[in-house]
């Protein structure tokens, strides 16, 4: 008899997921609400204003991490018990013929194990997020939340992905009608790098031997500085 196996925890993220993008939409609504009930030039009404909205975003925030962290433990449990699962279902009980495992593909490995570095890594970063919430860091996060407020500004998060600095040149740029792609701006900097390898070649060494690199590795460096967008 063959057994079906539960692939809820995708489903599971995504609705999350929308959850706090519908909540995120409802509190931005709440808070151009707030803002509509209090008149521009009453200045010390308009400042309560201003931390109430930078506290509200905050908490949600926070809220939200919790839940993703939760999320994460869960399925990270959910996947041991599938796995000693398996393990028994394959058993030899003598005369029981053991369930064959399907071939997985080295590309399918690879794959796993590229998700599996990622959900540890963002395991760690909600991890020391929460750890933080009460050191100087998150103090000065909701400070600068409190300052941005007050000039109608907001920081965007970008996506911790090897591309985050080239995403957010990338963001800028559209948001002044240049779209300029991750890509192109990749090759931008390499072109720029080979151009002026002298002003370069020393911040570049060989991690084994710690010399500077040779013309030769600047030029495979530089090939792989712009092939990288082709693993994302």
């Amino acid at each position: 008899m063959e057994e079906e196996e539960g692939g809820g925890g995708g489903s599971e993220e995504a609705a999350l997921l929308g959850q706090h993008r519908r909540e995120k939409k409802e509190l931005q609504a709440k808070i151009q609400s707030m803002k509509n009930s209090v008149p521009k030039n009453d200045k010390k009404r308009r400042k309560q204003l201003n931390e109430d909205v930078a506290k509200l975003e905050s908490e949600l925030e926070e809220r939200h991490k919790l839940e993703l962290l939760s999320l994460s433990q869960k399925q990270s449990t959910d996947t041991e018990v599938n796995s000693i699962g398996n393990g028994v279902a394959t058993l030899d009980l003598g005369d029981e013929v053991p369930v064959q495992q399907m071939r997985v593909s080295k590309a399918q490995k690879r794959r796993e194990k590229k998700a599996a570095l990622e959900k540890e890594r963002d395991e760690r970063i909600a991890e020391a997020e929460i750890e933080n919430l009460s050191g100087a860091r998150h103090v000065e996060s909701q400070k600068l939340s409190l300052i941005l407020s007050q000039r109608q500004l907001q920081i965007r998060h970008i996506p911790s992905d090897g591309h985050c600095m080239y995403r957010a040149i990338e963001h800028q740029l559209k948001e002044r009608n240049n779209n300029v792609t991750l890509t192109s701006l990749r090759h931008q900097t390499a072109d720029y790098m080979q151009s002026h390898a002298d002003d370069f070649l020393p911040f570049l060494t060989n991690s084994t031997t710690g010399e500077m690199y040779t013309q030769g590795e600047r030029d495979i460096y530089v090939l792989w500085f712009k092939l990288q967008h082709l693993e994302s």
